[in-house]
């Protein structure tokens, strides 16, 4: 897939407030301080259309992008230990799951996990939680380079098994890295697989 053109097309505060055009759209989530603002930037071929912070919690309200003027990249809020109050946290699972559940132009989620870390608890209940809605998803590890290659392999490795737990066949998994550009084609490669799945 190539990106000719990606533009910031809005902020929304519930998934009834996003873009009424009937274009497909695919999401990308993840924990706080996963570097998916550095994940979309560097997808879109964009150094600053997605708004990058050291601060946890930067994204807050669903984030619409359009690329190639005909499908939408959705930047979701992360999810784990941005420094908000609770409150403000219960409210952003409720715009997040609806979102999830109701928006029929969903297409697939992208749920972005660190591959400098083991298994998070957080991240294997959202995978699952994805599954039992049968909400399809792809599985991005982020920050590839900023540990030994062996290292990252092993994380792999154990999120494969954890997961094998619960599902009969292993949800696909991508390893990337924004800095790097790793993984930049094979994402994109699922992007169009999505789209093109979409339209027949």
């Amino acid at each position: 897939m190539e990106i000719k053109s990606a533009v910031f097309a809005g902020s929304s505060a519930t998934y009834t407030q996003c873009p009424q055009a009937e274009r497909p759209e695919l999401a990308f989530m993840g924990r706080s301080n996963v570097g998916k603002s550095s994940l979309i930037n560097m997808l879109l071929g964009r150094k600053q259309l997605a708004k990058t912070s050291g601060k946890p919690g930067k994204t807050q309200l669903i984030n619409h992008f359009l690329v190639n003027d005909n499908w939408y990249l959705v930047d979701l809020p992360g999810y784990g230990w941005a420094k908000v109050s609770k409150i403000q946290r219960q409210q952003w699972a409720k715009m997040i799951q609806a979102y999830l559940l109701h928006r029929k132009q969903l297409l697939c989620v992208m749920v972005l996990v660190d591959a400098r870390h083991p298994p998070q608890k957080r991240d294997v209940v959202f995978i699952n939680w994805l599954g039992v809605h049968h909400i399809p998803f792809v599985v991005l590890l982020t920050k590839a380079d900023k540990s030994a290659k062996q290292q990252v392999s092993k994380n792999l490795s154990m999120l494969q098994q954890v997961l094998s737990n619960d599902w009969e066949e292993i949800p696909q998994i991508l390893v990337t890295s924004s800095q790097e550009k790793t993984g930049r084609e094979e994402v994109l490669r699922c992007i169009q697989h999505a789209l093109s799945t979409a339209s027949t």
